[in-house]
């Protein structure tokens, strides 16, 4: 069984969006001097890879938490959009796309993760191929840039609202291209907030 992880390492080094918390990994307690080690982790959420529930952008108030685990685990396909400056509809889609599919966007903007242009000129998915991802009633909807959206965050708000979670910042989908079928699991912390670091994997079936 071949397993690739599609997760970035939370670190201090961990790029934020802009307003956000910095993220801050202590090390508290030395095995040196007090028979343990133990750390402490300060981070917003939605920092690294993460997973959006409903909650993010909607008055659905159902914690992480609340949602059975296997809501986060299914069958995957891969749309390679590289060098798309907007995201847009293709006419295969609609034989590739399936109900409960979780949908990754490849679009190689994961190479600029460290660079302030990562949070600034990502590729956006057009209301186009929103519409059709929530006709379609896709699972999650993942992408290798920090958001499918900018400011106002309508395709946030119309793809949480229709319960298709958003998976954000995925790593290494270079070698996820090479597959056709998988399975993703993309499971959160059983945390009573409205989004959740993840650690994201494929499956190759």
């Amino acid at each position: 069984m071949k397993i690739i992880d599609i997760t970035h390492t939370l670190s201090n080094e961990t790029p934020v969006y802009p307003g956000d918390y910095d993220t801050s990994i202590t090390k508290r307690k030395s095995l040196e001097t007090d028979g343990f080690n133990s750390y402490l982790l300060q981070s917003c959420l939605h920092t690294g890879t993460h997973i959006d529930m409903p909650m993010h952008f909607t008055n659905d108030y159902r914690f992480a938490s609340d949602f059975p685990a296997g809501t986060f685990i299914g069958s995957g396909l891969l749309i390679d959009a590289r060098g798309e400056k907007k995201i847009g509809m293709k006419p295969g889609y609609e034989s590739m796309v399936k109900t409960d599919d979780i949908v990754i966007i490849y679009t190689g903007f994961c190479e600029r993760y460290r660079e302030r242009e990562y949070f600034t000129g990502y590729p956006a998915v057009t209301d186009e191929l929103r519409d059709f991802f929530i006709s379609k009633k896709i699972k999650i909807l993942g992408t290798d840039t920090p958001s499918p959206d900018y400011f106002p965050f309508e395709t946030h708000k119309e793809l949480l609202g229709n319960g298709i979670f958003i998976l954000e910042n995925l790593a290494n989908l270079a070698e996820l291209s090479e597959y056709k079928d998988f399975e993703v699991i993309a499971l959160p912390l059983k945390i009573a907030a409205e989004g959740s670091f993840v650690r994201a994997v494929c499956k190759i079936i």
